[in-house]
C-alpha cells in the first residue's frame, strides 16, 4: 500500500496569503495596542470577544471592556512616565473545519526609558480563535500566559 503524498502548489499559495494576512492582521493589532488607541484597537475583536490575560483576576469581555481596559492601561503608563511596545514571533496558524483560525505565537513587552537602554518586561505565549468579518479577521479570543507566572 502507498500513501499519496500531496503536494499541490496551490494550497501552498493559498496558505502563504492567509500567513501573510494574518501577520498583517497582528501588525495592525499591535500598532493600535501600544499607540493606546481603544476604540480602534476594541474594534479588531468581535463584539462578543473575551481576553484572558494576568495578572487580572477575571477575563475581559466584549468592546466596552477592552477599551475601557485598554484606557486604564494608558493611564497607567501615563502615571508611571514609561512606555510599552510590543512584538510577536513564531506565529502558527491553523486553519479549522470551521473557518476560524487557531494561533499561537510568542509575544515580548518591552519599554526603553529615556536616555537608556530596552529592556524585555514580558514573555508571553498568545493563543488567538480568529474569525473572518468582512474583508478582515478579528480576534474572538484570546489567551495570555506568561513566562514569569507559570
Amino acid at each position: 500500500m502507498t500513501t499519496e503524498i500531496r503536494n499541490d502548489p496551490s494550497e501552498k499559495t493559498e496558505f502563504a496569503s492567509l500567513y501573510a494576512q494574518v501577520e498583517q492582521f497582528y501588525a495592525h493589532q499591535l500598532e493600535l495596542f501600544d499607540a493606546h488607541d481603544a476604540e480602534n484597537w476594541a474594534g479588531t475583536f468581535t463584539e462578543d470577544a473575551v481576553i484572558e490575560v494576568p495578572p487580572l483576576s477575571e477575563p475581559v469581555r466584549g468592546f466596552a471592556g477592552l477599551a475601557a481596559n485598554m484606557r486604564r492601561e494608558r493611564a497607567r503608563q501615563q502615571r508611571d512616565g514609561s512606555g510599552v511596545r510590543r512584538w510577536i514571533g513564531k506565529l502558527d496558524v491553523r486553519p479549522q473545519f470551521d473557518g476560524t483560525l487557531r494561533t499561537r505565537c510568542s509575544a515580548l513587552a518591552y519599554t526603553t526609558p529615556p536616555g537608556s537602554t530596552s529592556k524585555v518586561l514580558r514573555v508571553c505565549v498568545m493563543e488567538d480563535v480568529l474569525v473572518r468579518s468582512k474583508s478582515t479577521w478579528r480576534t474572538r479570543h484570546r489567551r495570555v500566559t506568561r513566562d514569569d507566572l507559570a
